[in-house]
């Protein structure tokens, strides 16, 4: 087995061989169960000379292979997650990817993770194990480095037969699109409103007085989460937030009790984060966030119903999941402000809806 590339000397030893490799398959694996915020502990990357670990743990300088990557077609499963991460911490965005996820729920299958993909079409069971690993502690066992290198070592021959499967069913251009439109997505700055972040599920029920106290304990946990670099949940659950959130609409006199399972300095801090929300003034309050789009009209209850008849049919004609042509949201979407929302759509979406 290769070691794992973590050194400069290293990563430039590997580089001519990337750099003649007709193919390039790729993953990460990040740490968002164990650490916050998230980010990249490994990079895999398969070509015709193997398949190779690259540790961004390490320290060293990545620009190299990202310089190496950029201009080059990559072989992906699942790449959404992946690209995001990627432009996040390093700004890369690769100029296109093959996903195999994608190409497999194009082809119709309803299972398309990687072990349901390479049992079908290579006849090889991978292994389950190191999925929920710690990725960012080191060093990685040999059953992790394993782990990781299943993840690119079966994905180019995956994505030859699926291309031709793609090919046969005349679905080419709708991979290509929607791989296009994947790498564009991901290339575009994420717009976070920190008003949007508290809101968290559950929220829409809560009244300004509530939401106040959410907003404040939101922000508690979050400076939590931070400094001890674990996900929120795990210091405080969102259905709690939300539970003593609620709470706080009654309870003026500020009193709350923390759970047990919070370290006394976590309760004290909770509790503090609960009286400042209770004690907000009442004109600074945040307010419920307002309905989104108009209340649907019995005319575009019609249209939705014919675009929904029109999907489902074409679905079931070509052994589709539904939600690929389009999705029930974007089906309303389009019933309410067709022409414009026609624009978001795929020039194969629109076809197999009777778009033009």
């Amino acid at each position: 087995m290769r070691p794992v590339i973590n050194t400069e000397a290293a990563l430039r030893d590997f580089l001519p061989d990337l750099h003649k490799a007709e193919w390039i398959s790729m993953d990460t694996e990040a740490d968002s169960r164990h650490a916050y915020p998230e980010k990249v502990c490994l990079l895999q990357i398969g070509i015709e000379d193997g398949d190779f670990l690259i540790d961004p743990l390490a320290g060293f300088d990545l620009g190299p292979l990202w310089e190496e990557l950029h201009g080059r077609e990559l072989i992906f499963h699942g790449a959404d997650y992946d690209l995001r991460l990627l432009r996040r911490q390093y700004g890369f965005v690769p100029r296109a990817v093959f996903d195999t996820m994608l190409a497999g729920r194009l082809v119709g299958n309803q299972t398309f993770g990687l072990r349901d993909l390479v049992l079908k079409y290579l006849g090889v069971e991978l292994e389950k194990g190191s999925q929920t690993a710690n990725w960012g502690r080191r060093p990685l066992t040999p059953k992790m480095e394993q782990y990781a290198r299943n993840d690119t070592h079966f994905l180019k021959p995956l994505s030859d037969t699926l291309r031709q499967e793609l090919e046969s069913l005349g679905r080419t251009e709708w991979h290509r699109e929607t791989c296009h439109q994947l790498v564009e997505e991901s290339a575009r700055p994420e717009e976070i409103d920190r008003d949007d972040l508290w809101r968290i599920k559950g929220s829409s029920r809560l009244r300004p007085r509530g939401l106040a106290v959410l907003r404040a304990m939101w922000e508690w946990r979050e400076q939590e989460a931070i400094a001890s670099n674990k996900p929120p949940y795990f210091i405080l659950p969102h259905e709690l937030l939300v539970r003593f959130a609620e709470q706080g609409e009654h309870q003026q006199d500020g009193t709350l009790r923390p759970p047990r399972f919070l370290t006394a300095r976590r309760r004290h801090g909770l509790q503090a984060a609960f009286e400042e929300g209770v004690n907000v003034p009442d004109e600074q309050c945040p307010l419920p966030l307002a309905r989104k789009g108009r209340r649907a009209t019995d005319q575009d209850m019609a249209r939705f119903d014919k675009l929904k008849r029109r999907r489902d049919e074409r679905a079931a004609e070509l052994d589709l999941d539904p939600t690929l042509i389009a999705s029930k949201a974007m089906l309303m979407a389009l019933a309410q402000n067709g022409e414009k929302t026609r624009e978001e759509l795929m020039a194969w979406q629109r076809d197999l809806l009777g778009l033009g």
